[in-house]
């Protein structure tokens, strides 16, 4: 395994070899998870830290999950109600953190560039659970995985990202790792949704969702993320899912076998079709979530292995 991180704060550090470290003990991990002995030791005599900023459902409890098959203690901090809304600093909290020598810090933050502040103040590994509208490198991470397992690779594919790209780590996570794979992306969108300078990413900008979707492998819808907007984005939700809804009749344009994701939570009529998202045949939703479990124990697990060595060298 090729992994040479001491943090996972994002998809652009990480080189083509160390995604695919990542995806590989995963897919061990999926199989251990299938398994009727789920429990590994990988993270035993480890401490994991969960930090939450943003209310989450989805990634925190897939985290906690993750650090206890593999062996971690495992404690979940409520900063809804924490010394921060007391008027404590991000460093503050950050040296609190570090008393309590933690070995694994799982962070999420409603600033972009808040994981790496934390990371660069305490002695443990950090991995971002989202940042702002910066990164969300284990989302990502997992869909990757997704697309590999149900494609049976993750190279040279035509994969459309729909929706609400700019208020969207999801999207710009995938848009980084998706192109390190030589894949051909496109961003379909309102252009009140599309964020400046996407050409930089070698992509494909549509207005138009039929004339995006013809011929992709994978269509990849994101949700309309209202707590980030702040002004008149889209004219209504009604009019919003005619135009840009995943429904039967925008899919047909789309490969016949491709398949369709959703990083959650979902609202269906809006951004998909419930009819669309429940179909066995097209949707690795679930799959998805399944998923995270495995990417998150395998991320975890390097990680430790790294913290581990770095520690035995400076004994």
């Amino acid at each position: 395994m090729t992994f040479r991180q001491d943090h996972l704060l994002g998809i652009e550090p990480l080189a083509q070899d160390e995604i695919l470290s990542i995806l590989d003990l995963a897919d061990d991990y999926v199989a251990l998870s299938r398994s009727r002995e789920k429990h590994a030791d990988a993270l035993r005599g480890l401490t994991q830290i969960n930090m939450f900023f943003e209310n989450s459902t989805r990634t925190q409890s897939s985290f906690e999950l993750a650090g206890k098959r593999l062996g971690a203690d495992v404690m979940n901090m409520s900063m809804q109600a924490s010394s921060i809304k007391k008027g404590e600093t991000l460093i503050d909290t950050a040296l609190t953190l570090n008393a309590m020598r933690p070995d694994l810090l799982v962070v999420r933050h409603p600033h972009s560039g808040a994981v790496d502040l934390l990371a660069q103040k305490v002695n443990c590994a950090v991995l971002n659970a989202g940042d702002g509208r910066h990164e969300h490198p284990t989302q990502a991470l997992l869909d990757a995985l997704t697309i590999r397992r149900a494609k049976g690779r993750l190279h040279r594919l035509n994969i459309a990202i729909c929706g609400d790209i700019a208020h969207s780590r999801v999207a710009r996570s995938n848009l980084i790792l998706l192109g390190k794979m030589e894949n051909r992306l496109r961003l379909i969108g309102p252009p009140t949704l599309m964020p400046a300078g996407m050409s930089e990413f070698g992509c494909e900008v549509y207005e138009d969702m039929e004339e995006g979707l013809k011929d992709v492998d994978v269509v990849m819808m994101l949700r309309l993320q209202k707590e980030r907007m702040d002004g008149g984005f889209i004219p209504s939700e009604r009019e919003y899912y005619h135009r840009y809804g995943l429904d039967a009749e925008k899919l047909a344009f789309a490969k016949p076998d491709a398949i369709v994701m959703h990083p959650g939570p979902m609202n269906r009529g809006v951004e998909i079709d419930g009819t669309i998202a429940d179909d066995i045949n097209r949707s690795v939703i679930q799959e998805q979530v399944e998923m995270g479990v495995a990417v998150r124990m395998a991320a975890m697990d390097l990680l430790a292995r790294n913290l581990r060595a770095k520690r035995e060298a400076a004994a």
